[in-house]
């Protein structure tokens, strides 16, 4: 199992984790971590294009002229899509692009973003993520003398104090635990996480 050292806030080192090799000792799986951030990008758009089809243009349905005799081609109807003003033929509409993986997909790609980072000592475990307040000038703080400028920091789901702290912090974004997902995890430099939150996602990830 591969070793980690354990922070306080005050960047002092007070013990030392085990990971999980199942979790954080996985070999890198590049192709999988595109295709479940692809995945999870596609959730995200809006799908909210839309175009307006003959029966939706304003517009008079009669017949503009006579059938015969004008010296012009006949028509039918004014808004149909070759008319100028018409209808749109085929055009977007609105429409969900969100499509499903495998779960088992899902976490081994998780498992191998983490892995890189604990290889790459981009991962940062905290004793605990608790701050006295909401007070996003002391967070800056802690994270300055990490010398962290952008990091994605996890903790249970509960800490409003993090979590509210961390909104106006240009360059970190709190993420819970049952929220983190891969686009968020690969966007950020760093990851620093709570010793108990380590423990919650091994139990998460573990097939």
């Amino acid at each position: 199992m591969a070793t980690v050292e354990i922070w306080n806030l005050e960047h002092e080192k007070v013990d030392t984790l085990e990971l999980d090799d199942e979790v954080f000792g996985q070999q890198s799986r590049d192709e999988l971590v595109w295709e479940v951030v692809k995945c999870q990008k596609a959730g995200m758009r809006k799908g909210c294009a839309s175009t307006k089809t003959r029966g939706e243009v304003s517009g008079t349905g009669a017949k503009p002229y006579k059938q015969k005799r004008t010296g012009r081609a006949r028509q039918g109807t004014l808004r149909g899509p070759h008319q100028r003003g018409g209808g749109v033929a085929f055009g977007p509409r609105p429409r969900s692009y969100a499509y499903k993986m495998p779960k088992k997909v899902r976490k081994m790609a998780m498992r191998s973003v983490l892995s890189d980072q604990a290889r790459n000592q981009r991962l940062w475990v905290l004793k605990d993520m608790e701050l006295p307040g909401i007070k996003t000038k002391h967070l800056h703080e802690i994270m300055s003398r990490f010398g962290l400028h952008k990091a994605l920091l996890v903790d249970r789901k509960d800490n409003q104090n993090l979590k509210l702290s961390t909104r106006n912090l240009p360059g970190f974004m709190y993420r819970s635990v049952e929220g983190l997902n891969l686009v968020d995890l690969v966007g950020q430099e760093h990851l620093v996480i709570s010793v108990s939150t380590v423990k919650q996602l091994e139990g998460l990830l573990k097939s």
